[in-house]
């Protein structure tokens, strides 16, 4: 029986694009919500709303009891969790079942067996995927990593079995940092994850972070949905992602590989719906199992330019039980796309702010997507993720792409709140990335060089995009009103006026 009727287990704007598709399908769709987002966008867009109430991410979204009551109560069919939350926990998958509704996702026994970094990559040798060299379990003692880090060799890297995020992760770069940075890692990583079981791998000194998208049937059926590079990062945490990936586009035999490599997984797991598999490249086009997220990624709209397939539409279709030909899924790439995160967090020291939009002007025009949940006056949470949205683009080619992204950043407004899109106007000026040849320590390596951009454009273009347009030119109004006719005068001060009229200061 199709599914007439679904629950969003999330907010913001991944249960926005969600209930996006299903609109388009005809599904009509349950939202729900803490108190603290009872002002959220995503419940305009959802036919029924539910309530979690107050308190923290464990007594609202994190909730397993509270949804799956409002599940039941809503009448709801099918649960889809977006990513994040509850998205990857496998005793959420089985609540929903047990519950009688069809979970929107892989099946538990896929999220569990990838859920642990160790347990994955076991069964990621039995498929015969390439692995960085480093240790089969998790390691207790200063002995066993001592071995350990001497048989692979110097620098290696710690990282907690259970976790991601960066959470746990150490560098280790010369044996007499190896004891007091495995203590280190342990000790976050049992904060973060209940679980202090760190392991060790080779460490890459100018890695790439790789993705290929899968989608199956949990029949055999489907594969790969092609490649991705989300290599600039900022606390292990992705800020830019692009298809196709250019470290593979600079090593077709390598991409060929990768993607044959992320097809027998799906086939030989049986795989059911989105999912991505992750690796480490290096600059010859070597690659190396990292992970796999048994989940739709925040960056899937790249994917989504470049192969015109909905992915949310097909997780549903796979959750109603249709099969997957990935011939006729996804013939070809076409063309190049780039995504960018802006987050409420300040450009360089990525320290988290907050606070109201005052104004906020859209880039809009061909081939240009947003995916958002700000509008004016919304009042910016720090208790959630910091994202305010996600601007991404298509052209013909990288080149074009890197054109169209920077144009997009230039119309796009944010006013009242600080955020880090000055470091994608760097970026994207920026002659590195302009010419597609980054690795992970992009941000560490041209820091100064972004920065001298960031302050150049700023100071000829931007003056109060760092510091916050509305306020500023509220200590300035005079300087506003006497502003002779016809004087030159930026975009973001006529923005900012703008603000302050609508305002009625």
């Amino acid at each position: 029986m199709a599914i007439k009727k679904l629950l969003i287990a999330n907010r913001g704007e991944i249960a926005i694009r969600i209930a996006r598709t299903c609109k388009r399908m005809g599904i009509k769709t349950v939202g729900i919500f803490s108190d603290l987002d009872r002002k959220s966008l995503h419940l305009d867009y959802c036919d029924e709303v539910f309530g979690l109430g107050a308190g923290t991410l464990a007594d609202t979204y994190l909730n397993i009891p509270k949804i799956v009551d409002a599940v039941k109560r809503s009448g709801a069919e099918a649960v889809h969790p977006g990513y994040g939350f509850l998205s990857e926990r496998a005793p959420f998958a089985e609540a929903v079942a047990a519950a009688g509704a069809i979970f929107v996702g892989p099946r538990p026994d896929s999220i569990k067996a990838m859920g642990d970094k160790l347990s994955s990559k076991a069964l990621m040798k039995k498929m015969g995927v390439p692995l960085l060299p480093g240790t089969e379990g998790g390691v207790k003692e200063f002995s066993e990593a001592k071995t350990a880090a001497d048989r692979i060799g110097y620098p290696v890297l710690l990282k907690a079995s259970a976790g991601g995020g960066g959470k746990g992760m150490r560098i280790v770069r010369k044996a007499d940092e190896l004891k007091a940075s495995l203590e280190g890692a342990q000790r976050e990583a049992l904060s973060y994850f209940g679980d202090g079981t760190v392991y060790l791998e080779k460490y890459l000194e100018n890695p790439h972070h790789i993705e290929v998208q899968v989608l199956g049937d949990g029949h055999g059926g489907g594969g790969h949905v092609y490649d991705r590079e989300c290599s600039i990062q900022r606390r292990h945490q992705k800020l830019v992602e692009e298809s196709p990936a250019p470290l593979l586009e600079r090593h077709p035999e390598s991409k060929k590989k990768i993607l044959e490599v992320a097809t027998k997984v799906v086939e030989q797991m049986k795989y059911a719906s989105a999912g991505t598999l992750e690796f480490l490249g290096d600059d010859e086009g070597g690659f190396y199992f990292l992970e796999m997220n048994t989940r739709l990624q925040v960056e899937h709209p790249v994917t989504e330019w470049v192969t015109g397939v909905d992915l949310v539409e097909w997780q549903i279709r796979v959750a109603n039980g249709e099969r997957i030909h990935q011939g006729a899924l996804v013939p070809h790439q076409r063309g190049h796309s780039i995504e960018v995160r802006v987050y409420a967090e300040t450009p360089f020291d990525y320290l988290p702010t907050g606070g109201r939009v005052h104004d906020v002007q859209l880039p809009v025009g061909p081939f240009v997507r947003i995916d958002s949940a700000i509008y004016p006056r919304y009042d910016v949470p720090t208790e959630y993720d910091p994202t305010l949205m996600k601007l991404s683009v298509w052209g013909a080619d990288r080149a074009e792409a890197v054109s169209r992204l920077r144009g997009a950043l230039d119309e796009l407004r944010i006013l009242g709140v600080q955020s880090n899109q000055g470091l994608f106007y760097a970026i994207t000026r920026e002659k590195n990335f302009i010419a597609g040849d980054y690795g992970t320590p992009y941000l560490e390596k041209n820091r100064a060089e972004l920065k001298r951009i960031f302050n150049e454009e700023q100071a000829r273009l931007m003056p109060w995009l760092a510091m916050g347009a509305v306020e500023t030119l509220r200590q300035s109004a005079a300087a506003l009103e006497s502003a002779a006719p016809g004087a030159a005068i930026s975009a973001w001060e006529l923005s900012a006026r703008r603000g302050q009229l609508r305002e009625g200061t």
